[in-house]
């Protein structure tokens, strides 16, 4: 992942761009990815309010922790990756950015 100038300012945003697309995209055709994608975002649900600000937080101490640990994306489906690919699905589904909003 590539953190560019100011990609805190915006974590959702930097997010969706980083990520967001190909992340949604591989669900559309792997059940098992959408699964366990659904498990994450329950977690989340029942973990944090699921608005911009708090999910933004939640997204910046997350990445940061990774950061922490030397985790690198490399497109796998590990449980990183599945929870920021959850974070990009429940900013999409809650129309949490207008330019991102789902169907």
């Amino acid at each position: 992942m590539v953190f560019e100038e100011g990609w805190a300012a915006s974590p959702l945003r930097w997010l969706m761009n980083a990520v967001g697309d190909s992340a949604l995209e591989r669900m559309g055709g792997d059940p098992a990815l959408v699964a366990a994608v659904d498990q994450h975002a329950a977690w989340l649900r029942d973990a944090i309010p699921l608005d911009r600000e708090t999910l933004g937080d939640y997204l910046l101490g997350f990445v940061d922790e990774l950061r922490r640990l030397g985790w690198s994306f490399t497109g796998e489906p590990d449980a990183p990756s599945l929870r920021l690919t959850a974070v990009c699905w429940l900013t999409r589904e809650l129309r949490l950015l207008d330019d991102f909003a789902g169907p």
